[in-house]
């Protein structure tokens, strides 16, 4: 899936209108046709799942064992997080769409099948004035997940290429220069031992309008509802433009991109579970092996816990 689904090297034209959001790349004839292939993807994603809990938890262990090494609470922000060569492995997955475009159902779905303690889910809107005080970039850095966890990022730094671009919320020169201070910062976080998972989850204009629709008319979605999201949706070849650059300027060796079709909920929701297991594999985790003597300790609990009629150590 991860070469099926990936954007070609930076640099290469990327046309998202070439990208059929209601199809399934990688689904397999096994799964059947009509209902049938919603039941079995959602049957997949559960053994998917049950996949990851293990390969979370052994990057979590790895970690683990490495914590007296990282930095002290003084340090800075992205020092104290082990961002440095030889810091514990992280992983994380950037999630990014068109408004409706399924980030919090993916999120739901996907990440649900791990252990939460493992996780570190973060969302970005509008940056507050503190964040505007400082470049792009230092809201995100704030925000990487610890060392040993499974972060997910509900929008990202792409916002700065995205909507600031085609909102104009700074100079042309400005959000230009960002495609390169991207790449540089992902570069960074690979060689720091993060290993990043970028997922455009990719809606048609006319799905986007029923999923709005249908917030309009469901009373318990209303809550879900922006009327800034019709503006935005009057821009849509705008958008599609920028988020076409962003792929192509920085999907690169390091830090890919994937673009998921996304109309169809079961299928990006399997693809991007298989997206992650399929990075996981490509980690070889494993449990770290013991650092004390294993069976000095078993000994230890068989004396520490005498059966009946057993002397006990030291008259106890």
């Amino acid at each position: 899936m991860r070469d099926l689904l990936r954007v070609s090297p930076a640099g290469t034209p990327v046309d998202l209108g070439a990208v059929d959001p209601r199809s399934t790349p990688g689904l397999p004839a096994a799964a059947g046709r009509g209902a049938a292939r919603r039941a079995w993807a959602r049957w997949q994603l559960d053994l998917l799942g049950a996949g990851l809990g293990p390969q979370q938890e052994m990057l979590y262990a790895a970690a683990q064992r490495a914590a007296g090494r990282t930095a002290p609470t003084g340090a800075p922000a992205d020092r104290r997080a082990g961002l440095e060569p030889g810091a514990p492995r992280r992983l994380l997955l950037v999630l990014q769409a068109m408004d409706c475009g399924g980030k919090d159902g993916t999120i739901k779905r996907v990440a649900g099948a791990m252990n939460p303690l493992g996780l570190h889910i973060r969302s970005f809107g509008p940056p507050t004035p503190e964040e505007l005080r400082h470049d792009f970039l230092w809201r995100i850095r704030r925000a990487l997940p610890p060392p040993g966890y499974v972060g997910i990022f509900n929008r990202s730094h792409y916002e700065d290429v995205l909507i600031a671009r085609v909102e104009s919320l700074v100079p042309e020169a400005t959000w230009r220069a960002r495609y390169d201070e991207i790449n540089a910062f992902e570069r960074e976080l690979v060689d720091a031992g993060v290993t990043l998972v970028k997922v455009m989850l990719h809606i048609s204009y006319a799905e986007q309008g029923e999923r709005l629709l249908e917030r309009l008319t469901d009373p318990r979605k209303h809550w879900k509802y922006n009327p800034g999201d019709l503006d935005s949706r009057a821009r849509w070849d705008d958008y599609q433009a920028a988020y076409g650059e962003a792929l192509a300027r920085c999907g690169t060796d390091a830090a890919p991109w994937y673009v998921v079709p996304a109309d169809r909920k079961w299928y990006r929701d399997w693809a991007v579970a298989h997206l992650l297991r399929e990075t996981f594999d490509a980690l070889h985790l494993g449990y770290p092996p013991a650092d004390f003597d294993v069976a000095a300790e078993r000994r230890r609990l068989r004396g520490d816990r005498p059966g009946p009629g057993e002397r006990q150590v030291n008259g106890q």
